[in-house]
């Protein structure tokens, strides 16, 4: 899920503002893991879209905010890189997707990349593992778990 996702859902989910910074009910800062520069320009992105505004001092999302989101849900689900570079290679992956599920292999692909996952072909890729639990039940979900292959090897793959 990318910045803009997260600043729409934040803005859809219960949260309070706490000396100026919005926070969950727990009190957590939502953003804390992004530079304040990042959050100002993506949210200077979401307006210039029509997709948040501001009223009575409070940011909100717009309808057109509401259906961008919707949409995005309907789509391939994003998952976020969950692998240290450093961690040993001992995963390949080697899938079989076909021309008419061409979206689907793309977003694999992407996600393998944002995994530090490495292609040796353009459908076997090593990296770590296991990829996570929720990626794969995923996977499953939209139907490519017959196609995708695993196998944890002994040692390391060097690149």
């Amino acid at each position: 899920m990318n910045l803009m996702e997260k600043i729409l859902i934040a803005l859809t989910d219960t949260t309070v503002n706490y000396k100026g910074m919005r926070v969950n009910l727990l009190g957590i800062p939502v953003f804390k893991n992004y530079s304040k520069n990042s959050v100002k320009s993506t949210t200077y992105r979401l307006i210039k879209r029509g997709l948040i505004e501001k009223k009575s001092n409070e940011w909100q999302i717009t309808h057109l905010g509401k259906k961008y989101l919707k949409r995005r849900e309907e789509s391939l689900k994003q998952f976020d890189p969950c692998f240290n570079k450093n961690m040993p290679k001992n995963l390949i992956v080697m899938f079989d997707i076909p021309e008419t599920q061409k979206a689907e292999r793309e977003w694999f692909r992407w996600h393998l990349k944002k995994f530090n996952y490495k292609m040796i072909q353009k459908s076997v890729w090593v990296g770590p593992s296991p990829l996570p639990k929720e990626f794969m039940e995923y996977i499953e979900k939209i139907k490519l778990k017959d196609k995708v292959k695993t196998f944890r090897l002994a040692k390391g793959y060097k690149i």
